[in-house]
């Protein structure tokens, strides 16, 4: 379904398992950036209106998600570590030219912003499946379908905005592009690392 051409070795999960505290940090900012990423789409493309209404619900859920890992952090007796730099993001947006057409910009940031969730989906359905804390399980199970319905939005965004057979090329040659990225990454307790 999320279509990435590289699946996360399952080994990636001991990783975690490890470092239990770390993943929890770098998550609770990853929901923080995409939280921000929806309000950084309203204030460039404010007169996309349908567009302007997803985002500001999905501002809402992302902070409602970066509490819930926050309270994580709490009832584990620890307080929020600092941020990181995303070395897969930093990786990714170098793969679009920058500049283009009003539109052809949108059109790439939805596409980073799908492919970003499609990815925290694989991620999180490896920990609801594989982590022996049960209530962490679970915990990640039902962000798992949240962000599968964040993906599939952006990609309909995207193939709604710009011209279809463009955007499908665009998205293949970007899942390419990502599997090159994560042949390198899956050795650190980050989300997306």
């Amino acid at each position: 379904m999320l279509g990435l051409k590289l699946p996360t070795d399952p080994r990636w999960v001991n990783i975690v398992e490890k470092n239990i505290d770390e993943i929890l940090t770098d998550h609770a900012y990853c929901e923080q950036k995409a939280a921000s990423t929806a309000i950084s789409l309203i204030v460039s493309f404010p007169e996309y209106t349908e567009l302007v209404e997803e985002m500001i619900a999905l501002s809402r859920e992302e902070m409602g998600h970066f509490k819930m890992v926050h309270d994580l952090i709490l009832q584990r007796g620890n307080t929020l570590g600092r941020d990181r730099k995303d070395e897969y993001v930093i990786e990714l947006l170098k793969f679009f030219p920058k500049g283009g057409s009003r539109t052809t910009q949108l059109v790439h940031r939805l596409l980073y912003a799908a492919l970003i969730e499609a990815r925290s989906c694989e991620r999180f359905r490896l920990l609801s499946e594989e982590l022996e804390d049960k209530k962490l399980a679970d915990f990640y199970h039902k962000l798992m379908v949240s962000e599968a319905g964040h993906y599939t939005m952006f990609l309909k965004f995207a193939r709604k905005y710009g011209q279809l057979e463009e955007v499908n090329t665009k998205w293949n040659n970007l899942l390419e592009y990502e599997a090159q990225i994560m042949k390198d990454l899956g050795t650190k307790e980050s989300i997306h690392g």
